[in-house]
This record gives C-alpha cells, sequence and structure tokens, in this order.
C-alpha cells in the first residue's frame, strides 16, 4: 500500500497510508475508533477502490483484478457476512461448497465450536458465535491470505485462546494473516509486525519487542486512586533526574522510562509521599504494547 487516500465527504478516513505485510506473517493494524483501519482493511479487499494511492494484494489489484484474488484470500468482516435466518452450520457449508478444495467442515466447526450452535439461526446467535461462524466462512476455503477485522470480539477468554492457537498455526503453515483487534494482549502475543495507525497516517511500527522495549533500559508504571496534581509529570521528573522520561497516560497512571532500577523505584515511592499521591500500584518491567499504544495516540483503544 503506497499513499492510500480514502475520504468520506469532508473527512479523510485514510491520509497518505503506507503499509507492508510480509508474507507468513501475522500483522495487527491498531489504532482508536475512527482511526482508518476497517477503511483501509475493505479496501485491501476489494470493496472500495482507492480514491488516491495503490494498494496490490498478492501482486494483484485488489479492485481490477478482483476475481483472480477472491479463491486466494479470506474475509472476516467486523460485522454480517451471514443471512439473518440461515443456521450456522448449514452457512458454513453453503460457503464450503463455493470453493473448489475447502477445508472439513465437521473439523473446522470441532475447533470453533460451533456444533453447540450449529443448528441456531444467525440473528440467535450471539456476538462470540457469529465471530467464531465468520472466522470459519474465512478460513474454509484454505486461502492464502486472510483479514479478519476483530477476530475475537465478544468471546470468552478460553474460546479467544483457542482461536489464538489457530492463527499461530495457520501462519506456521504459510498463510498470512492482517487483522485488527482492541485486545491489545491479542496483538502483543500474535503479531509479528504491528502497525498503529491514528487519523488515517502511520504513526508506528515494529515489532511488539520493539515497540515496547524503545530503546530504554526499564519502565515504571504508577498508577494511583486519584487524578494526579497539575504538573505531575514535570515534577517527578525534575526529582529523578537527567536521563528519565516521565509520560503521562491519563489522569490515573504514567510511565517513566530510562535507567530505572529499584532507587528509582524508591524515588517515585518517596515523590508520592511529598506530593500527597498515593498509589494503587508502582510496578518495575518492560513497558506493554498498550503503554506504548497509549502514548503515541494519547487515546484508549476502545471496542
Amino acid at each position: 500500500m503506497r499513499g492510500l487516500v480514502m475520504r468520506y465527504g469532508r473527512t479523510t478516513a485514510v491520509d497518505g497510508l503506507d503499509l507492508d505485510v510480509g508474507t507468513g506473517t501475522i500483522t495487527a493494524v491498531l489504532g482508536p475508533n475512527g482511526a482508518g483501519k476497517t477503511t483501509t482493511l475493505e479496501t485491501c479487499e476489494g470493496y472500495r477502490r482507492p480514491q488516491q494511492g495503490t494498494v496490490r494484494v498478492l501482486g494483484l489489484d485488489p479492485v481490477r483484478q478482483r476475481r483472480d484474488l477472491l479463491p486466494r484470500i479470506g474475509v472476516m468482516l467486523q460485522d454480517g457476512g451471514a443471512w439473518s435466518g440461515v443456521r450456522a452450520l448449514e452457512m458454513l457449508r453453503h460457503v464450503a461448497s463455493l470453493h473448489a478444495h475447502p477445508l472439513p467442515v465437521e473439523l473446522l466447526a470441532d475447533r470453533l465450536g460451533l456444533h453447540e450452535c450449529g443448528r441456531t439461526p444467525y440473528r440467535r446467535l450471539s456476538g462470540g458465535q457469529q465471530q467464531r461462524l465468520g472466522l470459519a466462512m474465512a478460513l474454509v476455503g484454505r486461502p492464502e491470505l486472510v483479514f479478519a477485522d476483530e477476530p475475537t470480539a465478544g468471546m470468552d477468554p478460553a474460546v479467544r485462546r483457542s482461536v489464538w492457537t489457530l492463527l499461530e498455526e495457520l501462519r506456521a503453515d504459510g498463510v498470512t494473516v492482517v487483522l485488527t483487534t482492541h485486545y491489545l494482549e491479542e496483538a502483543e502475543r500474535l503479531a509479528d509486525q504491528v502497525h498503529i495507525v491514528d487519523r488515517g497516517q502511520l504513526v508506528a511500527s515494529g515489532s511488539p519487542l520493539q515497540l515496547t522495549r524503545g530503546g530504554r533500559v526499564a519502565t515504571i508504571r504508577l498508577v494511583v486512586t486519584r487524578p494526579f496534581p497539575p504538573g505531575a509529570p514535570e515534577s517527578l521528573r525534575a526529582a529523578l533526574g537527567e536521563g528519565v522520561e516521565v509520560r503521562q497516560l491519563d489522569e490515573l497512571s504514567l510511565v517513566v522510562s530510562g535507567p530505572a532500577d529499584a532507587s528509582t523505584l524508591g524515588r517515585v515511592s518517596r515523590w508520592c509521599e511529598d506530593n500527597d499521591v498515593l498509589p494503587e500500584s508502582l510496578t518495575l518491567g518492560q513497558r506493554s504494547l498498550e503503554d506504548v499504544f497509549l502514548e503515541i495516540t494519547g487515546r484508549e483503544m476502545r471496542g
């Protein structure tokens, strides 16, 4: 993808976006609501024509060469994709029948726990069951590339982890996966590459380790019980000395990045005492992807 621009009226949803996805990898595209993630995926899938820029998927133009591309990709939509009254397994069998060499429906249904709701009409499925069916429909044709928009939304933790295992198995078999997710833990565990998009622009790229390491030795995360006093980051930075960066993530949490160790923890604790700040938690370790996301976008990820 090079220089992709997509507008809706006066709103620019995607603003000159450049993205690359490696073959046989899991790539996560992250961003706050309205960042342009779904529009970007729909353009790659051929549902939208680029207004500016170029997009190539498996070497093909997803609009002009759509007939050649469709048999090679699987698409899991964020919402919908099945008729309201169709039964879950009936829909999956129908989609399988459209492919030359589909995966065994019963095996796929078993992996994704669809037998329990196989005779239930789509409109009566829970959100998590609809997501499982959508993923099965995207995978049943043995695609080379899978686009998954919020693949585990609404799933309980046990099912979510089974889906993670399935996606990892697909990668091991050489399948490329591009996903969006509001679960940053999901991106941190699965993704080989993470692209963070905000207001239609690419603001950060790298592996989860590259993004969370950030070239710093360690981090301290401070979470408090009531909002920080005005000027808290500057005050704490002065108390800790040179070589330390302090970023306030929201009104109740901040991150100290730099040569942090046990003595730094002690100084942060003393600063809290001197400034009448009551910590809820004070932890030393590596930044999480959530920390990085909040630092870069200044906004929480919301489902």
